[in-house]
């Protein structure tokens, strides 16, 4: 059975991008793009929606970001249309809960979301997610930031289960997640 990894790369204050600042805010280092091209993290089927599809894509055939171009992709969208031209991107028109059940189910490759903050929310809320693993960049975003990451999030838990520094700087965090139906009661 494949596990399932929310993962996303965030400003200390929880944002996804900032107007006027370079991808990963300018601070990825030697030690973690080494990181990022190790097998552990290359060997999985890579689920995103239409927003992040569309954005990802288009910096690839532009040659700006080329790494993803083998990893298998399944795009959940009703707004795209086959044939998906990134390589290796499949699409899925259907309940993406109920799709990446199905892939747990039948696969033993891991999943990991990336970005697509409504995709990660909605199978967070599903119960679904197995690990919820955060890269935080060490700068502050109030003014520019954009696409607040936690936003409309269910409560949840996290026990940690791997943390990491990388050049210094960068704070990889990884946790098992537990959705709360509700905040628990003070003792």
């Amino acid at each position: 059975m494949a596990e399932l990894m929310v993962d996303f790369i965030t400003s200390l204050d929880g944002y996804a991008s900032a107007e006027g600042w370079p991808g990963w805010w300018g601070l990825e280092g030697p030690e973690y793009l080494a990181w990022l091209e190790e097998p552990a993290q290359r060997d999985h089927v890579s689920l995103m929606g239409a927003t992040t599809y569309r954005l990802m894509s288009e910096m690839a055939a532009s040659g700006e970001f080329t790494g993803l171009d083998e990893i298998p992709k399944v795009v959940f969208s009703s707004t795209l249309d086959e044939p998906l031209t990134w390589a290796n991107s499949r699409l899925v028109d259907g309940d993406p809960v109920e799709a990446v059940g199905a892939m747990k189910r039948d696969s033993a490759t891991p999943l990991h979301t990336l970005g697509s903050l409504r995709l990660a929310r909605s199978l967070l809320r599903a119960g679904v997610v197995d690990r919820f693993r955060v890269v935080v960049f060490p700068v502050i975003t109030g003014a520019t930031g954009q696409e607040r990451v936690y936003d409309g999030y269910p409560d949840l838990t996290l026990e940690l289960v791997e943390s990491r520094t990388f050049d210094g700087r960068l704070q990889l965090l990884e946790y098992v997640p537990t959705v709360l139906d509700r905040p628990p009661l003070a003792s």
